[in-house]
């Protein structure tokens, strides 16, 4: 596990979107997770109520990480239950089993802290080849709920 004091997150920018896109999973992962590019969008349409981040070790580009903030969970059955969490997490091939995931979902939990949320939520694809165990070994439980057709876990951060 990596524990470097040189990991860090950095705003995406004109110097570094091309190095964003080309980041790339595992192909085996590639049905778990959306593209950069399709993030990049997403956090373009949604503004401010995304928070989209690349993980550094040092100067090498490692990964991706997008928070939602905010955001209105399910309008229909409740209009003011509004949640904040992790939208997104795209670990480079390369880079997986060092800690850099941990570190980017413990940088999101940070910033939700930093505006006083109390809960991290996040959605995972089921499934053995699914995120779901590295979620649970960072303390997520389930809700019980499905968003999209994905689990929805939640940590309580506050």
């Amino acid at each position: 596990m990596n524990t470097s004091a040189s990991l860090r997150l950095e705003p995406v920018t004109p110097a570094n979107v091309d190095a964003a896109v080309a980041l790339r999973v595992h192909p085996h992962q590639e049905r778990n997770v959306a593209s950069v590019e399709r993030s990049l969008a997403e956090a373009y349409a949604f503004g401010e109520t995304a928070w989209p981040r690349l993980v550094f070790d040092g100067e090498e580009l490692v990964g991706f990480v997008m928070a939602f903030l905010d955001i209105p969970w399910d309008e229909k059955k409740d209009p003011t239950d509004r949640r904040s969490g992790l939208w997104r997490l795209n670990i480079g091939a390369g880079g997986q089993g060092k800690g850099y995931g941990r570190f980017a979902v413990e940088a999101v939990r940070d910033e939700l802290l930093r505006r006083g949320e109390r809960r991290l939520y996040v959605t995972w694809e089921p499934g053995e080849d699914g995120p779901g165990e590295f979620y649970r070994r960072l303390g997520f439980r389930t809700t019980g709920e499905v968003s999209g057709g994905q689990t929805v876990g939640v940590l309580d951060i506050g």
